[in-house]
C-alpha cells in the first residue's frame, strides 16, 4: 500500500484545528464552577462525534483503507484511555483535589499528553522503518502488558504510589492555594497539590503511551493516521472523566476487555500478515466486541450486586 503523503500545510492546518478546539474547550469552561454530569456527557458525545467525523475526512482525502485504519487506531486509544480515567480518579482522591480544580489540571495534562504522544509516535514509526525487528519488541511489550492488566486487581488501586513518591521528593504546600500551581512560603518556592497532580498525570500518560502507541501502530504505521487518532481520542478525556468519574470504578471487568485489546494488538504485531491477514474493519469489530462485552459484563454484575443488597435490606 502506498504511503499517505501529507504536506506540511496539512500538518499545520491540523495543529491549528487542535489548538482551536483546546482554546474553545478552555474558554467555554473557564468561569464554570463545576460541571453537571449531563453537560459532561453532551461534551463527551461531541468529542466522539468529532473523532468519528475526522474519519470521513480521511476517507475523502486518502481512501477507504486509511479511514478504516484511523477508526481502528482511534478505537484502541479511546478504549485504553478508560484506564487513564481510573488513574486520574485515584490521583485526585489521593490529593483531595476538588472537582472545580480537576478540570484545570486535566486541561494542561491533556495539552502535555498531545506533545508527548507526538514524540512517541514519530520515534516509533522511525524505529519500525529502520529496524523491522522492533515490531517484535513492540508486540512483546503489548502481550506482557495484556497479561499484567488481566491479572491486576482493580480493587487494589486505592492510592497513587506515584503521588506518594512525588510528595516525598518535592516541596509541597500543605493546602491548595486557589488555582495556583506554585506558591512562595517564606521565600521558598513550593508546589501545590495541583502541580503534583499535573506531574503525576503527565508521568502516567507517558507510561501509558509505552503501551498505547505500539497498539495503534499495530493497526497503522502511517504517522498522520496514528497521531490524529491519538489526538481525537485524548481531546475528550476531560469531559469523559467528569461523565464517568462516579461509575468508572464500578466497571470491575473492564480490565479484561483492555487486556484483550492489548493482546489482539500484540498478536497483530508479531504474527506475519502473510499468515493471518486481519482487515482494518475486522480489527474495529474485534476492539468494539472486547470493550463492549467487558462493559456489559461489568454492568450486569453491578446490577446483580444491587439486587442482592436490596434483598438483604
Amino acid at each position: 500500500m502506498d504511503e499517505i503523503q501529507v504536506p506540511v500545510t496539512g500538518w499545520i492546518a491540523f495543529s491549528v484545528l487542535v489548538l482551536g478546539l483546546l482554546v474553545v474547550d478552555l474558554l467555554v469552561h473557564k468561569h464554570k464552577h463545576g460541571e453537571s454530569k449531563r453537560s459532561a456527557i453532551a461534551w463527551s458525545l461531541g468529542w466522539i462525534a468529532l473523532g468519528l467525523g475526522f474519519s470521513v475526512f480521511v476517507w475523502k482525502a486518502y481512501g477507504a483503507r486509511p479511514a478504516q485504519e484511523y477508526l481502528g487506531a482511534w478505537l484502541i486509544e479511546k478504549s485504553l484511555s478508560l484506564d487513564n480515567l481510573f488513574v486520574f480518579l485515584v490521583i485526585f482522591r489521593s490529593l483531595s483535589i476538588p472537582e472545580d480544580e480537576q478540570r484545570r489540571v486535566l486541561f494542561w495534562g491533556i495539552f502535555g499528553a498531545l506533545i508527548f504522544r507526538a514524540l512517541f509516535i514519530f520515534a516509533g514509526v522511525e524505529a519500525l522503518e529502520r529496524w523491522h525487528a522492533v515490531v517484535y519488541v513492540f508486540g512483546a511489550i503489548l502481550l506482557l502488558t495484556a497479561i499484567r492488566v488481566a491479572l491486576e486487581d482493580p480493587a487494589r488501586k486505592r492510592e497513587s504510589t506515584l503521588v506518594q513518591w512525588l510528595a516525598r521528593r518535592l516541596p509541597v504546600s500543605s493546602s491548595l492555594e486557589g488555582a495556583h500551581f506554585l506558591v512562595r512560603d517564606h521565600r521558598r518556592l513550593m508546589a501545590t497539590p495541583l502541580l503534583v497532580a499535573l506531574i503525576a498525570i503527565e508521568l502516567t500518560d507517558i507510561a501509558f503511551a509505552v503501551d498505547s502507541v505500539p497498539a495503534a501502530l499495530a493497526v497503522s504505521q502511517e504517522p498522520f493516521i496514528v497521531y490524529t487518532s491519538n489526538v481525537f481520542a485524548i481531546l475528550g478525556l476531560r469531559a469523559l472523566y467528569i461523565a464517568l468519574a462516579h461509575v468508572i470504578s464500578e466497571l470491575h471487568y473492564l480490565h479484561y476487555g483492555l487486556a484483550a485489546v492489548l493482546a489482539f494488538a500484540g498478536l497483530k504485531m508479531v504474527v506475519p500478515d502473510s499468515w493471518v491477514h486481519v482487515p482494518p474493519l475486522v480489527s474495529v469489530a474485534i476492539i468494539v466486541a472486547c470493550i463492549g462485552l467487558a462493559v456489559a459484563a461489568s454492568l450486569w454484575a453491578r446490577a446483580q450486586e444491587r439486587r442482592r443488597d436490596q434483598v438483604r435490606d
